[in-house]
């Protein structure tokens, strides 16, 4: 029997030169299955999910940071991911991650190909290490992800997922922003040791006529650095929408003004900030950015956006 470690895929990738703006994707509708805020349905709690769906490809982004939360939210809102195939983690930390195997054996059940393929940023599968205990449970997953038939796709720069639609893969960090903690060791195939800054941590990004979807975990690599790095490389566009986790909850109003000042300049559109963004870091980027409750608020499980629509907070957030 082949073994299941070779079923780790790394993506050989066109040059950056290449990329180019190529087709726009037509209809985007966002769903938030975990974050900490809810309404008349589902349980919050602190973690990140979201369905995407993307002129029709449906992709999971993150899964909770209990094994059961994103399983028992979307029953709750009849939301279907027994046809969603790819599933992304945006970096390592449970709150993101927990929920992969859970909903891997429960929907593979009815498709084998529900949740089979798992897109993930170089770095994501190196040791953490804390008090001398490994904290990085997707190196533990992997065996049982790939066991059980899935596939890790790795991405070390932009790839375009479908027409429009693109990952990252791992941001560089142009801006001084800190947005990860500072706890634990990284511990890097070469024997080699740094502060874990969490390299691997990536965004979607969807290229329409109205300008780029983002759609992020918990920005740890820098919301400024994330939206500065997908106008560099996939297209020079205003940011019509940034959905998801920003970890602006313990930002100073210095930090909260210079991250709107370039959001300003960015052309940021909508935001709704879900998980680690923050409420009141929220309800302050809606002030200086000059939006307003419509096109600026925090997202709640149920919530989400529409290409057309704008931003549906959940009736809680509104």
């Amino acid at each position: 029997m082949t073994s299941p470690w070779l079923a780790l895929a790394v993506l050989a990738l066109a040059p950056l030169s290449s990329l180019a703006a190529g087709p726009k994707v037509r209809s985007v509708d966002v769903t938030i299955l975990s974050t900490m805020l809810t309404a008349d349905e589902g349980f919050g709690e602190w973690g990140f999910s979201a369905l995407v769906v993307a002129d029709g490809h449906r992709i999971l982004f993150d899964t909770g940071a209990h094994a059961d939360t994103v399983l028992r939210n979307a029953q709750a809102l009849h939301v279907d991911l027994s046809n969603v195939p790819d599933v992304i983690l945006s970096h390592h930390h449970t709150d993101h991650t927990a929920g992969l195997m859970t909903l891997r054996q429960e929907y593979s059940k009815s498709n084998p190909q529900a949740l089979a393929r798992a897109h993930v940023g170089r770095g994501i599968f190196y040791s953490r290490v804390r008090g001398g205990t490994e904290m990085n449970v997707v190196a533990g997953l992997k065996y049982e992800y790939v066991s059980g038939g899935g596939t890790f796709i790795e991405y070390s720069e932009p790839r375009e997922m479908f027409p429009g639609v693109w990952l990252t893969g791992p941001v560089p960090r142009i801006y001084p922003e800190r947005n990860w903690s500072g706890k634990g060791e990284l511990r890097m195939p070469d024997g080699k040791t740094a502060e874990d800054n969490l390299p691997e941590d990536q965004s979607l990004i969807i290229d329409t006529e109205k300008g780029l979807v983002v759609i992020s975990g918990c920005g740890h690599a820098g919301v400024i650095n994330t939206l500065d790095y997908a106008r560099t490389k996939i297209r020079q566009a205003p940011i019509h929408a940034a959905i998801g986790g920003f970890h602006l909850y313990e930002a100073s109003d210095k930090t909260l003004a210079w991250t709107a000042d370039k959001l300003k300049e960015f052309g940021v559109q909508n935001l709704l900030g879900a998980h680690c963004t923050g409420i009141e870091a929220l309800y302050r980027l809606r002030q200086l950015t000059d939006l307003n409750r419509k096109t600026a608020s925090v997202g709640a499980v149920g919530g989400g956006f529409r290409l057309g629509a704008g931003l549906d907070p959940g009736s809680i957030a509104r």
